[in-house]
């Protein structure tokens, strides 16, 4: 196979952005065609970009070799079964799911088909960042690390084009920045044995997790900072000493094609990517686990 025929599923500012034209872009790609809750998004966005708009998933499943996901966890999730069931390669967003049942589920269907799987998570395919969390994974003798995955997508003077998603809304920081934080802090210091789980501002959290390694972390995660605080830092203490998390140029358009690319390998090779589907389910078993550690909201502050 020397091109790889990719359905995009979504048609929302992430998909716009990001996923359609790096698809459009990739030399390895053909986008054949695109699939949205809003089938006039998904014409318009097809225009764009050389495609085909399609009124119905499965009959874009049925003309591709993979699909590419840009929509909320919950809809992702049933829609990359029935993907998974029709022999489809998956690139997945992040979380795979905001339930484990579902997440379960997802991988067993990828599982039972044999299909390959990539969960788009920008810090671990980033250039830099990558080769940084493979280093620090390499040096060992970690201690303790600290996490800040910070965003102003729900501050008061938020221009962002996320501000208005129902999902990130109902479940905020901890489901849409705790993967990329989990995604960094997992592959360096092991699987997070335990973890609890602290409300601070807004929907702000505060992880604090114990690792197989023996290390501890933190991370705290919320996507309604002040634009001034809002930022993205990881330090991890240990033998080696003292070192962060390199800040990734640019946007994040380079780190999905070299996700593109890593699923392109895992299907050429049969071997599973580090950040496949088995990955996503676990950053969701972790994310359900703190989150069950919460308090309800009380009234003045939901």
């Amino acid at each position: 196979m020397t091109t790889l025929r990719i359905g995009l599923l979504g048609t929302g500012p992430w998909a716009r952005s990001v996923h359609a034209p790096a698809l459009a872009a990739h030399p390895g790609v053909e986008l054949t065609g695109i699939w949205g809750r809003r089938p006039e998004a998904a014409a318009a966005l097809a225009q764009v970009h050389g495609s085909r708009p399609y009124e119905a998933p499965d009959e874009l499943f049925a003309d591709c070799d993979a699909v590419a996901f840009a929509l909320p966890p919950s809809v992702q999730a049933p829609l990359a079964v029935r993907a998974a069931e029709a022999g489809r390669h998956l690139l997945l967003d992040k979380p795979v799911a905001t339930s484990v049942p579902e997440a379960r589920a997802l991988t067993d269907a990828a599982d039972r088909a044999g299909v390959a799987s990539v969960v788009f998570f920008t810090a671990r395919f980033g250039e830099q960042e990558g080769e940084w969390i493979a280093a620090q994974a390499a040096a060992g003798g970690w201690f303790t690390a600290h996490a800040d995955w910070l965003g102003s997508v729900f501050a008061d003077d938020s221009s962002s084009p996320y501000a208005d998603s129902p999902w990130r809304r109902a479940k905020g920081g901890l489901w849409d920045v705790g993967p990329h934080a989990l995604s960094v802090l997992l592959p360096v210091l092991g699987d997070a044995e335990a973890v609890t789980a602290t409300r601070g501002p807004a929907d702000t959290v505060l992880l604090t997790m114990r690792h197989s390694s023996g290390a501890a972390s933190t991370a705290t995660v919320g996507l309604a900072a002040p634009a001034a605080a809002a930022g993205v830092e990881v330090t991890l203490r240990g033998t080696a000493g003292i070192t962060t998390l390199p800040r990734r140029p640019g946007g994040p358009e380079p780190a999905y094609h070299r996700a593109v690319d890593a699923l392109l390998a895992a299907v050429g090779t049969g071997l599973p990517n580090a950040c496949d589907v088995h990955f996503g389910l676990r950053v969701t078993e972790i994310l359900a686990a703190a989150e069950e550690k919460l308090s309800p909201l009380m009234p003045q502050e939901a």
